[in-house]
């Protein structure tokens, strides 16, 4: 059993985990919880400033993993990602002066650059052996982070803003530090060529790779559909308090992070990743069409396991489908470009609700939400993923 552990969870993918957890944890704090309550009752500033912050982080999160991955195949790691979490530590420092809304929203916007680089590093160093069920687990520390960040930022909160603020900021200096200790050794032997030349190892990919497109780009917009009304969703049409809303995202967390790892060892054991992929996308249809019907609380708890199953399901399969795609001695660029595509999605996503809950209400954004999924998983279910393979093969 130890031999199995340390081949699957070792020393450095321990260390990742780790940054990645503390990353991922002041994340959630930040942009769900802080943001918005530092921004209005401590700063003074607008609600539309406070978007607009948010949304300069996604942006430059999302445009950046591209040169992020860049970086990566020519400059060591440990330089891109110490470099990259000093400035998200940058980031969490000026917010305390950012009284002046372009100053506050420029902070958000750096604190999106350096989360940047660990991610990428994260999907270039899991073992190509294990990559499913590494990648669970990696899935499963990120989730973890993201969640529990903004709960017990809330609790903080209650007592003291600045201690919150001082709290984060700590943190965000202890992943500083901990990126000291990253090897720059890579997983593969890399060849540095000029960009022009791996854009077009890239686009060759991407042209193989077209019909995985829209999953990649249709499921991140499905999810930041949801995002802008989901908390009054649960309120308005599902009747739930504060407390029960709490409790639905808990239960759909918590389905989400146990099933992540067995799915992932499920997947890299029986390799039919095709149907990972077409039950994950259905039965995350099925789930919020059922949510749309606006059920009872008991029903609605119950649906939010399904989704959480469905989506740990989902994401190990999809991240080792991917992987089939990504140039060898190019890892980090590709990922980048993989995660821009996909972050396209989630920066789209929240337009389309917002539009669509305005014109039509709450439900009709989760309705619609169902079919996106939906109709991305019966196109899996009659697309030959043999073509997949060889393509994936052809480009090695």
């Amino acid at each position: 059993m130890r031999r199995i552990r340390n081949r699957w969870f070792g020393p450095e993918i321990t260390l990742f985990s780790v940054i990645l957890f503390f990353v991922e944890f002041v994340r959630g704090a930040v942009l769900i919880s802080f943001l918005p309550i530092f921004g209005q009752k401590t700063l003074g500033l607008n609600f539309d400033i406070i978007g607009i912050a948010i949304t300069a982080h996604y942006l430059t999160d999302t445009v950046l993993k591209m040169g992020i991955g860049y970086l990566l195949d020519r400059f060591s790691i440990r330089f891109v990602v110490h470099t990259g979490l000093l400035a998200s530590l940058a980031g969490i420092f000026l917010l305390q002066f950012s009284f002046q809304p372009w100053l506050f929203i420029v902070a958000a916007a750096l604190y999106g650059v350096g989360i940047s680089p660990i991610w990428i590093v994260c999907l270039t160093k899991v073992s190509e052996d294990n990559r499913a069920t590494q990648m669970g687990f990696l899935y499963t520390i990120w989730l973890v982070g993201l969640g529990s960040g903004p709960i017990i930022c809330n609790i903080v909160l209650d007592y003291s803003t600045s201690l919150t603020y001082y709290t984060l900021l700590i943190l965000s200096l202890l992943c500083w530090v901990l990126s000291l200790f990253i090897s720059n050794r890579k997983t593969q032997a890399v060849t540095t060529l000029p960009l022009k030349e791996q854009l077009v190892v890239l686009r060759e990919r991407l042209r193989h790779m077209k019909l995985l497109l829209p999953g990649m780009i249709l499921q991140t917009a499905g999810a930041g559909m949801l995002v802008p009304i989901l908390p009054s969703f649960a309120q308005n049409k599902l009747g739930m308090t504060g407390a029960q809303y709490s409790l639905l995202l808990l239960a759909g967390g918590a389905c989400t992070a146990v099933g992540l790892i067995p799915f992932g060892r499920l997947s890299d054991k029986l390799g039919g990743k095709k149907w990972f992929l077409v039950l994950g996308f259905i039965f995350i249809a099925a789930g919020l069409y059922g949510l749309s019907l606006e059920p009872p609380l008991w029903e609605s708890m119950l649906l939010a396991g399904v989704l959480g199953l469905s989506y740990s399901a989902l994401l190990p399969a999809w991240n080792a489908l991917l992987a089939a795609y990504v140039p060898p001695q190019q890892s980090g660029l590709g990922w980048g470009i993989f995660s821009t595509v996909e972050g396209i999605g989630g920066m789209i996503g929240p337009v389309i609700g917002g539009v669509l809950a305005s014109g039509m209400g709450e439900s009709a954004v989760v309705w619609y939400a169902a079919i996106l999924y939906g109709l991305i998983g019966f196109f899996y279910i009659w697309f030959p993923f043999r073509v997949f393979t060889e393509n994936a093969k052809a480009t090695k």
